[in-house]
């Protein structure tokens, strides 16, 4: 859920600590990621430090996952069961993957010739329609919202690397109903 709804890095994420997440003002506030090497220090930019909101949902979410959240030494939001810095492949396959196809934001899996995957019963294997862990979330943001919320320094970066994900008249019923799924 804070994936979705807010924008982070998968660094960002695997480094936001507990002390980070104001409960009282609904918002998080990104000051450090770990690396690829789990290495905790300041994020990618200047403009990456910054204060992102929490919605109603993911705020409630984190306040249920505190409480279960395993104890680790840099006091991490999303550490490993052992509290250490969890592994990015991890978050997507064990986290997003799954969340993306139970609110069907999903497509056939594909083989190498780009046929689509039965399992043993052969039934059409199915996957995350997104692999990445940047989305908007479906709340359909302005730009330059988005661009804040992720930390880029303009808002060129942003449309050329994302421009792709903003909803278009054409799949905003997609994702109503992918939030539908999501969110009960």
């Amino acid at each position: 859920m804070t994936a979705i709804f807010t924008g982070l890095r998968a660094s960002e994420l695997r480094g936001l600590r507990w002390g980070d997440v104001d409960f009282k003002r609904s918002e998080l506030h990104v000051r450090q990621r770990a690396d690829r090497y789990s290495a905790i220090g300041a994020p990618k930019s200047d403009a990456g430090e910054r204060t992102v909101p929490l919605t109603p949902i993911v705020a409630n979410t984190l306040k249920e996952w505190k409480l279960a959240c395993p104890k680790s030494e840099h006091d991490l939001v999303f550490p490993t069961s052992a509290g250490k810095v969890e592994h990015h492949r991890n978050i997507v396959e064990r986290g997003l993957i799954p969340a993306m196809v139970v609110a069907g934001v999903a497509v056939p899996a594909l083989d190498g010739q780009g046929k689509p995957k039965l399992d043993k019963d052969c039934k059409l294997i199915i996957t995350a329609k997104y692999t990445g862990l940047r989305q908007d979330g479906g709340l359909e943001l302005p730009a330059k919202i988005v661009q804040e919320r992720l930390g880029h320094s303009s808002i060129t970066m942003t449309m050329d690397v994302y421009g792709h994900l903003f909803p278009r008249g054409d799949d905003s019923a997609e994702l109503a109903e992918a939030e539908r799924s999501l969110i009960p």
